[in-house]
């Protein structure tokens, strides 16, 4: 059977007197889902041991290879997704027989009654709803592109009726959306959802009894009126009797992975540190950003519960901290990863850079106080506020922090920079470094500056946008672009940091892999 160990150098100032094992079976194989997280943790000298990345995405194989391994592990981080349909985006798309599915959520009761001691924490997805389609995207059915405008505001209108009362209007377009979408379409997609809604609950059930120590569930790309929405208020009122210590249900889902392994560690050694939270001015903690459907401050809150930590109202008493870079209206802008590029007026730069200005000046209190501040940044999606980090960098506090994170959306940031700060306490600081310059490279050189230059130049080309999201033959001359761009964004502004490259592993511009030399 493969393994795949990932070992990294130990540096840390506390050095454990052995490595304890984690196994860790992350949704898929991009960097921010598994080699970025379980690089975190081993940081600390824990050992972390995953599968081969091919065997992500066949759930028999991978469970043959969990069994094989439970034994000798302390505790054991598992993507429902991966294990039930062989990934996150095949959840989305699967034609997996319920009895198959019901076989492998079973797979659990055995693996706890094969390993009574071992810690079990998953985390597992309802099906998003994104709100349009883009012909050719992989990660949606095929009839997505064309009708998944349609079937998003079909949903929200199905969630809104059981809910509030429909508008003469309202129930009018109801009933056209229903004549336009062909049934065998919705029959398709209502039918998966179902089946993926059923082993959810089989899991809680199984997080209920002790069986899974542990349950997440993420609600990726969601809105408040949608059929992701709707799905968590049914699985909300199964969950009543079922405490929070147990299984939660919150917006987010990349960023799990972090705060589970993050509570893997604090279980391991016994400790529930305490995380006081800050916002930038304005809607701050009130502010529901893009795809979610719930209160950045809500969120927060159910993150530290899921990283094993406990909420503190004292700042000078918290082990860490962790502030949150929030637009004062509440709202979440979208420059980072549009095709063509957008770009800014006038009035919005000044606009960005007064609140940059703000919250830095909140930063540097905190910091000049030595309290360990961590940063997450979710004014943008899809990437770092450049009005920010020039602040940070121009009044070097980049290295001053334990932990940052500015890539995709809100929650995903706040959950890695809120698992990696908690951690970085006992870290060395060539270590923390390490990782900042990992996410400093990622979610604002590449996320919030390179791929928008290349966006650029694509979209000078009448292929350009298939380019962007499928590289095709021109893999190699993108990635050469990439990392000339990056270098050059690295010598401007990360000038200690030149041994790197960055890839694309999904062979498209949404993610990249940093590795340093």
């Amino acid at each position: 059977m493969l393994k795949f160990l990932i070992a990294l150098l130990i540096l840390t100032s506390s050095a454990q007197a052995h490595a304890e094992k984690i196994l860790f079976i992350p949704h898929d194989d991009r960097p921010v889902s598994f080699r970025q997280p379980a690089e975190v943790v081993s940081m600390l000298g824990y050992e972390i041991i995953s599968p081969n990345p091919e065997l992500l995405t066949e759930p028999d194989l991978l469970w043959a290879w969990l069994n094989d391994n439970a034994a000798s592990a302390d505790a054991a981080v598992l993507s429902t997704d991966a294990l039930l349909y062989g990934g996150l985006i095949p959840s989305r798309s699967h034609q997996i027989d319920a009895d198959i599915l019901n076989a492998r959520v079973q797979n659990f009761k055995a693996l706890r009654d094969n390993n009574p001691k071992l810690q079990i924490y998953a985390f597992g997805s309802l099906m998003r709803t994104p709100q349009f389609g883009t012909p050719g995207d992989r990660e949606e059915p095929d009839y997505y592109g064309e009708h998944g405008v349609n079937i998003f505001q079909l949903t929200a209108l199905l969630d809104k009726q059981e809910t509030d009362t429909l508008k003469p209007w309202e129930k009018l377009q109801l009933e056209s959306l229903q004549n336009m979408i062909p049934d065998e379409i919705l029959d398709d997609y209502f039918a998966r959802r179902l089946k993926n809604l059923s082993a959810t609950v089989n899991l809680l059930d199984f997080a209920a009894d002790g069986t899974i120590d542990y349950f997440i569930i993420g609600r990726d790309d969601n809105s408040e009126l949608s059929q992701t929405h709707r799905e968590n208020r049914q699985l909300l009122a199964y969950m009543e009797y079922i405490p929070k210590t147990k299984a939660q249900s919150l917006a987010g889902i990349d960023e799990y992975a972090m705060l589970l392994l993050t509570r893997a560690v604090n279980d391991l050694r016994g400790e529930s540190p305490g995380v006081n939270v800050q916002f930038n001015r304005g809607r701050g903690k009130r502010t529901v950003p893009a795809y979610s459907d719930e209160q950045i401050g809500n969120s927060i809150l159910d993150e530290i519960l899921i990283a094993g930590a406990k909420f503190t109202d004292k700042p000078d008493r918290a082990d860490f901290i962790l502030m949150v870079n929030t637009d004062p209206k509440g709202n979440t802008y979208h420059f980072h990863n549009a095709f063509p590029p957008q770009g800014l007026t006038e009035s919005q730069q000044k606009y960005f850079a007064r609140n940059a200005e703000d919250f830095t000046a909140q930063i540097e209190d905190a910091l000049n106080k030595n309290l360990p501040v961590g940063v997450a940044d979710i004014v943008v999606a899809n990437g770092s506020d450049n009005f920010l980090m020039a602040q940070l960098r121009d009044k070097n506090l980049l290295f001053k922090l334990q932990s940052y994170a500015g890539w995709n959306t809100a929650t995903n940031s706040t959950g890695f920079a809120l698992g990696a700060g908690i951690l970085a306490k006992k870290m060395s600081r060539s270590a923390k470094n390490r990782l900042l310059a990992t996410r400093y490279l990622d979610d604002w050189g590449f996320q919030a500056n390179v791929r928008s230059q290349i966006a650029e130049e694509l979209s000078r080309r009448p292929d350009g946008l298939q380019i962007y999201l499928d590289f095709g033959e021109y893999e190699a001359a993108v990635v050469e672009r990439e990392n000339q761009l990056m270098h050059a964004f690295a010598d401007e502004n990360l000038p200690l940091w030149k041994d790197f490259t960055v890839s694309n592993p999904w062979r498209r511009m949404f993610e990249c892999d940093v590795n340093f030399e």
